[in-house]
C-alpha cells in the first residue's frame, strides 16, 4: 500500500493557511472598528430667526450691565457684561439662552455702562456739558447732531436750540444753529488741527476708528461688534449699537465716531476711563441723518 503523504501534507497546510487567513480577518477587523464608531454632528449654525430669539431671550432677562450682538457668520450672540453684574444675574441671562441655538460668548468689561454726560462746558445746557457729533444740512439750514440723552435734558444750548431728540430705543438729538456761520463741518482732533467730514458710511467689524470728545479729546481704536442692544439700568435700552474698545469718560456723550473723512457715529455711553481702557457704545449717524433728512456738512 502506498501512503499519499502529499494529500496530508497538502490538507496540513490548508489548514495552516485557512487559520492564518482567519487570524488576518480578525486582525483586519480589529484595525477597522475605530472607524466603525460614528464620528459626532458638527452643530448646526443657529439660523438668523434663532439668532433674533436670543437676542430677545436676553433683553427678557432685563439686567443692566449688559450689551449684547448676534454675528450671523458664526451663528453666535455675544454678551459684554460691566462690573456691576452678579453671579446671580449672569446666570439669568445664561438661563435665558438655555434652550438657545445660539452658541453663546460672555465678555467682561471694567466699570459700569452709563450714558457718558457732565456738567461743565462744549455744548451745554442746564449746566450739563455734552459733545457735538457732526455739523449736518438740514433743508440749507445748519444744525448740529449730538447724542439723545444729552438733547433730552433741555431744548436751550450754548450754541442753538433743540428741535428733535430720541432716547431711549435710539441716541440722537438735533440742535438748530443760533448761528450757522459757526458751524463747521470738520471734526477737531484736539492738537491744532481738524479732520474734513465728506461723507457718512456704516461701521465694520474690525474697523479703525477715532473719537473726538470734548472731556478725553481724541481717541482711536477699533469696532467691536455691530447692532449692539446695551442696557443702561435707569437711563433705559437702546439698540442697534456700534461696539468698540475706544475709551471714553463723561462729557464725550454725542461726540464724533469716525474713520477717515466718513462719519460712523455719535459717542452714547459705555464703561471704563482713558486711564484703563474700556468699551464704548455709539449711535450710527445714519440713522439720526436719515430721520432728520440731513446731510453732512
Amino acid at each position: 500500500m502506498t501512503f499519499k503523504r502529499f494529500s496530508l501534507l497538502t490538507s496540513t497546510t490548508r489548514r495552516a493557511r485557512l487559520v492564518a487567513v482567519a487570524s488576518g480577518l480578525v486582525t483586519a477587523l480589529a484595525l477597522a472598528a475605530p472607524s466603525a464608531v460614528a464620528a459626532p454632528e458638527p452643530q448646526v449654525k443657529a439660523t438668523a430667526s434663532q439668532l433674533a430669539d436670543a437676542s430677545s431671550a436676553v433683553l427678557g432677562a432685563d439686567v443692566a450691565g449688559t450689551a449684547w450682538y448676534t454675528e450671523a457668520s458664526t451663528g453666535k450672540i455675544v454678551v459684554t457684561i460691566d462690573s456691576t453684574v452678579s453671579k446671580a444675574e449672569l446666570a439669568e441671562v445664561k438661563g435665558a439662552l438655555a434652550n438657545s441655538r445660539a452658541q453663546l460668548t460672555i465678555k467682561r468689561t471694567t466699570g459700569k455702562f452709563t450714558p457718558l454726560i457732565a456738567g461743565g462746558e462744549a455744548i451745554t445746557t442746564s449746566g450739563s456739558r455734552c459733545s457735538l457729533g457732526f455739523n449736518v444740512s438740514v433743508g440749507g439750514v445748519a444744525h448740529a447732531l449730538t447724542a439723545g440723552h444729552c438733547t433730552n435734558i433741555g431744548a436751550s444750548w450754548s450754541i442753538g436750540t433743540r428741535t428733535g431728540t430720541s432716547f431711549p430705543n435710539n441716541d440722537y438729538g438735533i440742535i438748530r444753529h443760533s448761528n450757522p456761520a459757526a458751524a463747521d463741518g470738520r471734526v477737531y482732533l484736539y492738537n491744532g488741527s481738524y479732520q474734513d467730514i465728506t461723507t457718512a458710511g456704516n461701521a465694520f467689524v474690525g474697523q479703525s476708528v477715532r473719537r473726538s470728545g470734548s472731556t478725553t479729546g481724541l481717541r482711536s481704536g477699533t469696532v467691536t461688534g455691530l447692532n449692539a442692544t446695551v442696557n443702561y439700568g435707569s437711563s433705559g435700552i437702546v439698540y442697534g449699537m456700534i461696539q468698540t474698545n475706544v475709551c471714553a469718560e463723561p462729557g464725550d456723550s454725542g461726540g464724533s465716531l469716525f474713520a477717515g473723512s466718513t462719519a460712523l457715529g455719535l459717542t452714547s455711553g459705555g464703561s471704563g476711563n482713558c486711564r484703563t481702557g474700556g468699551t464704548t457704545f455709539y449711535q450710527p449717524v445714519t440713522e439720526a441723518l436719515s430721520v432728520y433728512g440731513a446731510t453732512v456738512l
